[in-house]
């Protein structure tokens, strides 16, 4: 079994987008009214974004965000996650976790997407 997608809700697509465009995604152009989004990640994992309205009509009600990561970021140096989580905040994101030193090795934070959904941003400390 593979991951194909990690799919998120957005009530704003261009907004989400510059979102995930501050984490590093690229979008291919979209048309005007398309209500989904995808990029990938560069393993072949996608990240999907689908406007709200058309997920409640999908599913019958109204998409919800976590309180928890969705899905986590991996960078390639712990100078990484500070810079990306700057990206976030000096665009006027929400950043819950401030980066920190993570006692299981890591160097670890958690930003919020504009509609909620929590992102992990983290790399592996030096040993």
């Amino acid at each position: 079994m593979t991951i194909y997608a990690v799919a998120v809700s957005a009530t704003d697509l261009p907004r989400a987008r510059a979102f995930y465009e501050l984490l590093g995604f690229r979008f291919p152009e979209a048309g005007g009214d398309d209500p989904h989004l995808e990029a990938e990640d560069g393993s072949g994992v996608k990240l999907m974004i689908d406007d709200a309205g058309f997920m409640t009509d999908l599913y019958g009600e109204a998409p919800r965000p976590g309180t928890v990561a969705g899905f986590a970021l991996v960078q390639e140096s712990p100078a990484g996650v500070d810079e990306t989580v700057g990206r976030i905040r000096s665009a006027g994101h929400a950043v819950v976790k401030e980066p920190y030193d993570a006692p299981w090795g890591q160097r670890y934070a958690t930003v919020a997407d504009p509609d909620g959904y929590r992102v992990d941003v983290f790399c592996p400390l030096p040993s």
